[in-house]
C-alpha cells in the first residue's frame, strides 16, 4: 500500500474508531504526545479525549465522509484536510449533526504511520 492510501485509511480508521469507543484502535493510531484543538480553541490532549469518549462526554452517533483534500506528504510527515459530517453529543446535550474539517498531521514512526496532531473547524 502506498503512504497516501495508508495516510487516507489512518483517517477513516479513526473515525471509525471514535463512533465504535474503539478506545483500543484510538491509542493505538494516535502518537502519545498527539493533540486535539477544538473549534473553541482549547487543545485537549490525546488521553484526555480518549477517557471523554469512554465515559461518554463525546458521544460520537455517526461520521459521514463528505471529502479528504489537500494530502500533502513529505518524507516522514503528512497531512490532509478531511470534511465529515459528524453526529455528536456533547456533555448530555442534544444530538446535533456538524459538519467538521479536521486537519489533521500524521508522522512515520517505525515503518507506520500515526495521527500526530488534529485541528477541528467546521466547512
Amino acid at each position: 500500500m502506498i503512504d497516501k492510501d495508508e495516510i487516507i485509511n489512518l483517517y477513516r480508521l479513526e473515525n471509525e474508531a471514535m463512533v465504535k469507543r474503539d478506545l483500543v484502535t484510538l491509542n493505538k493510531i494516535l502518537a502519545p504526545s498527539m493533540k486535539l484543538t477544538h473549534m473553541t480553541g482549547y487543545v485537549q490532549p490525546k488521553m484526555e479525549w480518549i477517557d471523554q469518549i469512554q465515559n461518554g462526554y463525546f458521544n460520537y452517533y455517526s461520521s459521514i465522509e463528505e471529502n479528504i483534500k489537500d494530502i500533502q506528504i513529505e518524507d516522514n510527515h503528512a497531512e490532509l484536510t478531511g470534511q465529515n459530517k459528524v453526529r455528536v453529543s456533547l456533555g448530555g446535550s442534544q444530538i446535533n449533526t456538524w459538519p467538521l474539517q479536521m486537519k489533521v498531521k500524521f508522522a512515520k514512526e517505525n515503518g507506520q504511520w500515526i495521527i500526530t496532531d488534529q485541528i477541528a473547524s467546521t466547512y
